[in-house]
């Protein structure tokens, strides 16, 4: 395929691009597909740490991203842009800036008041200088526009993709949830065990599904309390897993008690699998999870999310009626091929 010198990206990036999160899968599936459209794309690595880098890491990354000549085109993963507020006022001039933001900074669960405050001012303050700004959910968008002052004639939304996978018969016995979220405070997986607890009569297995390494003492802690709780030979911790597809097949539920979502890709795959879901009415979950596909309760509830989890594992007729409802919305979901093609003609317009 010829290729033009517009198709030339830098794609900036924290931390290890291999990292198994839903936002640093949207990164890698983002650059591939860049890739088959004909750009060519250079991955930025920018160090370790973010949004938390040491000044040293910060330092380095700011030496690199200024070593980038001018009216080049860069995208920059939000995790990291959101602290390079005062190299953003530097370099926008001559750079050609898309900040990339999964889910604003300060949202994030488990923030001080003060490091909440600081990345509410540095991410508003960076957002000022970028020319473009990509997020992944409409929701992200309103809260860009409303919280942060970002106009929004300056965002694109572009929802993950989903890829194909076996939909799930829906037929274990005895029924087996499933969950898949990174063993952080957001993830709500000691809501989903305390829950799990309360429905403790009732047949199930679990399998949750996440890696341990971004929060090692909150993946302690979640072993501990499901030992505590009497439920160790019904819930394994699988850790991390390349392709969920597989588990996602043999599920009957899908489960996370998340306390914030800027997306929710796992919600997204879970739906296009056929999996009903029961979650929480938390950031983006509503706008991905339709009513008849799910049940979603209010944060930190763990006595509603249990009597969501009786009501479709007492209930089968109920569960088959929205694992039917959630291969609908998975059908209407966007490929990848679709999200990458939105995000070249945003890349592609005139600054």
């Amino acid at each position: 395929m010829s290729r033009s010198l517009n198709q030339d990206l830098v794609f900036a990036f924290p931390g290890a691009l291999g990292t198994r999160t839903g936002g640093y899968a949207y990164d890698r599936r983002v650059i591939v597909e860049l890739g088959t459209l004909g750009w060519t794309v250079d991955p930025l690595p920018l160090g370790d740490g973010f949004p938390f880098p040491s000044p040293a890491v910060k330092a380095a990354a700011e030496d690199r991203l200024s070593a980038l000549s001018d009216d080049t085109r860069v995208v920059i993963d939000g995790l990291a842009f959101g602290v390079l507020d005062a190299w953003a006022e530097r370099e926008a001039r001559r750079l050609r800036i898309t900040a990339l933001v999964h889910h604003p900074l300060a949202l994030e669960s488990g923030l001080g008041e003060e490091d909440r405050v600081r990345f509410q001012r540095t991410e508003e303050r960076a957002l000022c200088f970028a020319a473009r700004v990509i997020v992944t959910s409409p929701m992200t968008a309103r809260d860009l526009t409303a919280r942060f002052g970002v106009a929004a004639d300056r965002i694109t939304v572009a929802c993950p993709g989903t890829d194909p996978g076996p939909i799930s018969p829906g037929d274990g016995d005895p029924p087996h949830i499933l969950s898949i979220g990174t063993l952080t405070p957001r993830k709500g997986h000691d809501v989903l065990l305390a829950a799990l607890q309360r429905v403790e009569d009732l047949a199930w297995t679990v399998t949750i599904v996440g890696s341990s390494a971004l929060a090692p003492d909150t993946a302690l802690a979640l072993r501990g309390q499901c030992l505590d709780l009497g439920l160790g030979d019904r819930v394994v911790f699988a850790g991390d897993c390349l392709d969920t597809r597989p588990l996602l097949a043999s599920a009957d539920l899908f489960a996370l008690a998340s306390r914030y979502e800027g997306y929710g890709m796992a919600f997204a795959e879970a739906l296009s699998q056929g999996v009903p879901i029961v979650s929480c009415r938390a950031g983006a979950i509503p706008e991905v999870v339709p009513e008849d596909a799910g049940i979603l309760v209010p944060v930190d509830d763990p006595e509603a999310f249990a009597g969501a989890l009786r009501c479709l594992l007492s209930d089968k007729g109920r569960r088959a009626r929205m694992a039917q409802a959630a291969r609908r919305a998975g059908a209407a979901l966007p490929s990848w091929q679709v999200t990458t093609a939105t995000i070249a003609r945003t890349l592609e317009a005139p600054s």
